[in-house]
């Protein structure tokens, strides 16, 4: 079995699948690199009396704004406390008190329901799943390898179109390599590095998105990105969340002068769903003209902080920020990717034999905006349903696939053009295709999309493979899917703001995209 990246989604459907099959799990970097890694908040989950699953359902669909997938959500609430009681099974040391898992309270929540590992969550779930991989005899791990495509029966003209494995670029010897398997599994994550500023890390270029629209699946809700609210604003700082657990904790938003701006956006103030508080600070700090916002949070004892927020207090320390004494200066970032590959249940996609789970898929969990610590949650039940139907479907070894064919090209001779490409794609993504939009601003990001395409597929044509090329075909690719969704929503909802298009309509519907 091939399972690409190596995040939760990825790690969970490895270890399920190493029981009963031999597993590679292809990963473009370390098994360390990733976003799950990044993650500070945690897993929402129903744990105690006083919370309920259909609270926790209810609150999903309400920051869904009316494009949730009732059955889904149900489906990983109820799925939920089991799955965490898989983590505590395997070792994660969630935060305690009073001899149970303490719980926390995020944006959009109505009940303390996120288990989390202090405030480094993702790193301790990826440390501890990490450990568990390299000890295990029936995974191999192919780290330094870039997914290039898919490899399908249609493309090869045998009739049914069934995943039969992929080619992918090793970094150590440059060379392409055929890897062929009856059951493929995108887990390769989102798509932020399409966007300037962004709260995830490198290896976020939407490689399985891209490749699985490429291979002929759906893709669905492609225009919903949620921006996290509160990324650190610091020359020095790249990419560094500020939990929202910050704010569940009683963080307050502020503007500079100190006064607080939430309440005369929504009610729920500052626990309001992410789309709401991230459209609150651009509207402010376009208002005022402001660089950023700041997050407050410093009514707490120091005692407070230490416990529940080690890694933000130790990382504003060593920026000469002191959060027990000032507030933490704080912008919005491309953060989550809510569209996807489109998938059941089961994780499978359009393509027998290739399985999407974790931010690659879209389940419909999420609808127009990602509750918060849903995401982690919804690595794991999925990975683990996945990982179910594969043992439960038999499937033949493919037969010897077709080698790598780079004949006829040469070595690159203007690495140059990659960067600026790359650097155009994300400015101009972030200038017309942000928190607010227009229909304007889309087409024009369609027009550069269209010109970016042209020449990235004339290199490609032309030149080996590198691992930078491949990303920036990936999320053109991804950014071409971006900006043909929202240009189809003729509406405001969610994550999706059109100034064009200011109200929601009144029937909520999916677009839902198919490669000619």
């Amino acid at each position: 079995m091939l399972v690409v990246g190596s995040g939760l989604a990825g790690l969970t459907t490895a270890l399920h699948l190493a029981r009963t099959r031999r597993v590679a799990i292809v990963t473009k970097r370390s098994l360390e690199d990733g976003a799950s890694g990044w993650a500070q908040g945690g897993i929402a989950a129903v744990l105690q009396s006083e919370d309920s699953f259909d609270a926790h359902v209810k609150d999903t669909l309400i920051a869904g704004d009316g494009l949730c997938h009732e059955p889904t959500v149900r489906f990983v609430v109820e799925h939920a406390p089991e799955s965490i009681g898989w983590l505590q099974a395997l070792g994660v040391p969630f935060s305690q008190e009073d001899g149970h898992i303490h719980l926390t309270r995020e944006g959009g929540h109505s009940a303390r329901r996120i288990a989390h590992v202090a405030d480094a969550t993702g790193a301790a779930v990826q440390r501890t799943l990490i450990e568990q991989v390299r000890r295990c005899p029936n995974i191999t791990v192919l780290e330094q390898h870039t997914l290039i495509d898919l490899i399908t029966g249609a493309r090869l003209g045998l009739g049914a179109d069934r995943c039969l494995g992929l080619y992918a670029l090793d970094d150590a010897t440059d060379a392409v390599l055929t890897l062929r398997a009856p059951h493929t599994v995108l887990a390769t994550g989102g798509a932020g590095k399409v966007y300037l500023y962004t709260t995830n890390p490198d290896t976020a270029t939407g490689d399985g998105i891209a490749a699985a629209w490429r291979a002929g699946c759906r893709v669905a809700d492609m225009e919903f990105i949620q921006f996290h609210p509160t990324c650190l604003y610091h020359p020095h700082a790249k990419s560094f969340l500020i939990s929202e657990a910050v704010r569940g904790e009683g963080g307050r938003l502020v503007l500079p002068d100190g006064t607080r701006f939430m309440p005369q956006h929504d009610p729920r103030a500052e626990l309001a769903p992410r789309d709401v508080v991230a459209r609150a600070i651009d509207f402010e700090m376009k208002k005022h003209g402001l660089d950023c916002v700041y997050l407050d949070i410093s009514h707490q004892s120091p005692e407070f902080l230490r416990e529940h927020f080690p890694t933000i207090l130790a990382r504003c320390a060593e920026l000469g920020i002191d959060i027990t004494r000032e507030p933490i200066p704080v912008v919005p970032a491309a953060h989550y990717t809510c569209g996807g590959v489109v998938t059941d249940l089961d994780g499978r996609t359009d393509i027998d034999g290739l399985y999407a789970v974790g931010e690659t898929a879209f389940t419909g969990l999420h609808g127009a905006n990602r509750l918060a610590s849903n995401s982690l949650l919804e690595c794991i039940v999925f990975a683990r349903a996945a990982a179910r139907h594969i043992e439960a479907t038999e499937r033949p070894m493919p037969p010897a696939l077709p080698l790598w064919d780079d004949s006829r090209v040469t070595d690159p001779d203007e690495m140059v053009v990659i960067s600026h490409n790359w650097a155009e794609l994300r400015r101009f993504m972030w200038d017309y295709v942000g928190i607010v939009r227009t229909s304007k601003r889309l087409d024009r990001a369609a027009h550069r999309i269209a010109l970016l395409k042209g020449e990235i597929q004339e290199f490609y044509a032309r030149f080996h493979v590198t691992r930078d090329l491949l990303e920036l075909r990936n999320l053109v690719q991804v950014a071409d899917l971006i900006v043909r969704s929202a240009q189809l929503r003729h509406e405001s909802r969610g994550l999706h703001a059109s100034r064009d298009f200011p109200t929601k309509l009144p029937r909520a519907l999916d677009t839902v995209l198919a490669p000619a």
